[in-house]
């Protein structure tokens, strides 16, 4: 697989230095050259076509317009607060348990200064009490020069970083697969505004979910009552009425695992993970509910899993153009923030080092890349790429708007 990344690599280097010679062609001397002025506008009427321009640009657009490059690339990742400690290593930073940071000091308000991410995730390790919870965003908000996202996994169930810590007086909900045995889609949205009103009393913005996937194994260890159920019509239902009461208390949605990780066996946390179904099996059962939040959620979310029977280049999802670029964008018609799952799970350490996953996924469609085992590798890999021309500013200029134009769209830019 890292034979073909360096291939990916090398085939763009030579595209990019194609389109450079040509855009720096002297024009051909035989070309007629114009002195017809007539049809030239006025000066002030110039002056006014500018000007009106300008005034109908969005506040992203014209954020965008006075970033550096280092600026651009730093909102390209959400990463765990405990990376803006750089003295700790990757191990450390990921370990689900110990070396959590809690509170943010001039080390991690140094990191931020040179490294301008685009949003931290929090994890039960960096949450203790509520004081401590709101002040720890509060500053880390404060400190940005661009507002961050703040996400978190609060699935509901089994996946509840804030309703399982004993500190936190919350309502609590059994699992997804109960809300889906109801039938009701009421109970789901009462699911997302319950949620959603307790992440942003504490300064949160993102939720990492819905969980989209119908679980359609019995031998799913990874999914299983984290899903809605095993129809896709009533997860569709489910899904969508999540988002919804998420919304209503301003929170951002995030459905994951696309293309649907229902069906699998293995789990990509620890290693390669594979479906064997068709692309049009996906089409009448694990992608309905996917496509039908694509108008309303916020995010979607990149499995790694690999799908052998629908892309060629046999890469998992959130590195593949095939499935992000050919599928998921061109085919499906989605416009919006498309991010990956965390880039520390085996399924791409075990195969990637930070730089080539984070610079592969931009490649292939990705706008967020979410964790990287570690954080400076990926962004300074991301860099490099944009200085050598193997990744070109518009792409990423692409990404950069879909974020600021999110964070526009949820009054964070002020």
């Amino acid at each position: 697989m890292k034979r073909y990344i360096h291939i990916l690599l090398v085939l763009s280097m030579l595209m990019f230095s194609a389109c450079s010679n040509n855009r720096n062609s002297p024009q051909d001397e035989s070309a007629p050259v114009s002195t017809d002025t007539t049809a030239m506008p006025p000066a002030d009427s110039a002056a006014e076509d500018t000007s009106s321009a300008e005034e109908t640009k969005s506040v992203a657009e014209k954020l965008l317009e006075g970033m550096t490059l280092e600026e651009k690339i730093g909102q390209l990742f959400i990463i765990r607060p405990d990376a803006l400690q750089i003295n700790l290593t990757p191990e450390q930073i990921n370990d689900s348990i110990k070396y959590g940071v809690t509170e943010f000091d001039e080390k991690m308000q140094k990191t931020l200064k040179e490294y301008p991410i685009g949003g931290v995730a929090l994890f039960g390790k960096n949450i203790s009490t509520p004081a401590q919870l709101t002040s720890f965003i509060n500053a880390m908000q404060k400190q940005s020069s661009i507002p961050l996202f703040i996400g978190i996994d609060e699935e509901g169930g089994s996946v509840a970083r804030i309703a399982r810590s004993q500190n936190f007086d919350v309502t609590k909900f059994e699992s997804m697969q109960k809300i889906g045995e109801t039938g009701d889609p009421a109970n789901a949205q009462k699911v997302g505004s319950v949620i959603g009103l307790y992440l942003s009393q504490y300064g949160f913005n993102l939720n990492f979910a819905p969980v989209a996937d119908t679980n359609t194994n019995p031998e799913n260890i990874v999914i299983g009552n984290r899903s809605f159920g095993s129809d896709p019509d009533l997860v569709a239902k489910m899904v969508s009425a999540v988002i919804s009461g998420l919304h209503e208390s301003g929170i951002m949605s995030c459905i994951k695992h696309f293309p649907g990780h229902g069906d699998t066996k293995g789990d990509t946390h620890t290693g390669y993970v594979s479906i064997d179904k068709t692309w049009d099996e996906l089409k009448k059962c694990e992608l309905i509910p996917f496509v039908n939040s694509f108008s309303t959620t916020d995010m979607v979310m990149i499995s790694h899993i690999t799908a052998p029977n629908i892309t060629d280049d046999k890469l998992p999802a959130s590195l593949s153009a095939e499935m992000i670029e050919g599928k998921l964008r061109k085919e499906l018609g989605y416009n919006g923030v498309v991010i990956t799952d965390s880039m520390e799970m085996g399924a791409i350490i075990k195969e990637y080092s930070s730089s080539e996953s984070a610079v592969t996924a931009i490649l292939a469609g990705v706008d967020i890349i979410l964790m990287p085992n570690d954080f400076v590798d990926a962004y300074n890999g991301v860099y490099t790429a944009v200085k050598n021309g193997v990744i070109s500013e518009a792409r990423i200029n692409e990404s950069i708007l879909r974020i600021l134009k999110l964070k526009d769209q949820y009054n964070l830019l002020y």
